[in-house]
This record gives C-alpha cells, structure tokens and sequence, in this order.
C-alpha cells in the first residue's frame, strides 16, 4: 500500500484550542461511531479513505490522527480530524461531487457561524494549484475570531474540487505564531488530493503560494499639533 504523500516539511500544525470556536469540527466520539467502514486500514495505522483514495495517516509531522468517520450523512460526506498535545486542532473533509459545486455556499453554515459569534472576515481569495493542462481552483477564506496582546486568533476555511471530489480543509491558528504551521496544513492536504485524488506526479515543492495574512487593522499615529 502506498502511504500518503504528507511530507514532513508539509506536516500539519493546527491552530491552538484557546481561541477556538463553535465551529463544524466534529467530536471523536462520534467519529469513533459512525460509517468508519468509510475508511479502511493501510496496514501501517494509516487510514485509507476507500472511495476517494485519499489517505489520512496516523501521524503528520507532531499531530496524531485522533478521530476519522461520516460528517454529514446527506452529502455522503466523511472526514479526519487531528489534534496535538497542546490543544491544536484541524480537520480535512471529502464529499463527492454530485451538482455543480460552489465552495463559498457550501461553506455559508461555517461563515454564518463564525459571523454569529463575532468572528471578524479579514480576508478571501481563490487560488490555482496543481499547474499543468489543469489547475485545481482553491477558495479561502479567514475569520479573526479572538486577539490577545500579541496574538491573533484566526480559523482558515479551504475548499476545491479534485476530481470527483470536494476537498476542504479548516485550520485554527495564532498569527504570527502559526502562519508557517497553517501554510504547512494546506500544503500537506491538498498536495494530498492531487497525488491520491487527481493522481497526478508529487509536486517537486509547495503547492500553495506563499501568501500573507492579514494583520489586524492598526490605527495611524496621532499627528502632533503644529508649532504656533
């Protein structure tokens, strides 16, 4: 069985629990208990997603997989969802494509939410990735959520389609701390898609432009009165 194309250097940190939300993240309780027929053992605790061929592992770089299972019954849609030792959380979802898809009304519950307790929209933008005779389209979009002195908490909302298959991917994260970390998670997951999904040849470096994120709007300093 091959194992997944999930780099070390493209290894998955996910934003710290203490600015997190009431997102769509689901518990592993429930994952634990329903449709994990979903996903099949590798042989090597990876966890292969049957349908679509996209292969969550174990571990990705610090973060152990701690939960895997269906998402949302009517779409037919399944997820994996990891966690580390310091209360940093993300989730990749699958959902195969049966209409036309559209990532920001697929994602409008996710935004309603997020708009709905405060969170802030400080940016979107929809990128192409993959290169070739067919690029794969990759919409973003990032809510503020929280801001301390020195940190601001933020969760990243990431979908394209890969062949027959929707793939979204959420990071939570404090920025500046974690902006390589939630690059990385995107890299690992959509690089991911293209080699098990689309099954095209691993990308030779980073599949997502470096790009960065927006900071907190910051006030202009007062302008001292002129001299009489």
């Amino acid at each position: 069985m091959q194992r997944a194309f999930f780099p070390v250097a493209l290894g998955v940190c996910f934003a710290l629990s203490l600015a997190r939300t009431e997102t769509a993240m689901i518990s592993p309780a429930a994952a634990q208990t329903t449709d994990i027929d979903a996903f099949k053992d590798t042989g090597d605790q990876d966890k292969l997603h049957s349908a679509s061929g996209f292969i969550c592992p174990l571990f990705i770089g610090h973060f152990e997989r701690d939960a895997y299972g269906e998402r949302d019954p009517s779409l037919a849609a399944d997820f994996c969802a990891y966690s580390a030792i310091d209360g940093v959380y993300g989730t990749i979802t699958l959902t195969p494509l049966k209409t036309a898809y559209d990532p920001k009304t697929a994602l409008a519950p996710e935004f309603a939410e997020q708009e709905g307790i405060g969170g802030r929209l400080i940016g979107e933008r929809t990128m192409m990735i993959g290169g070739g005779a067919a690029p794969i389209s990759v919409y973003s979009r990032t809510y503020e959520t929280a801001a301390l002195e020195t940190l601001h908490y933020r969760i990243q909302f990431a979908s394209g389609t890969v062949g027959a298959w929707a793939v979204e991917a959420t990071v939570e994260f404090a920025t500046p701390r974690d902006d390589d970390k939630r690059r990385d998670f995107l890299n690992a997951v959509f690089t991911e898609a293209l080699v098990h999904i689309a099954k095209v040849a691993p990308p030779t470096g980073p599949v997502i432009p470096v790009e960065p994120v927006a900071a907190p709007a910051t006030p202009p300093a007062p302008v001292p009165p002129a001299p009489h």
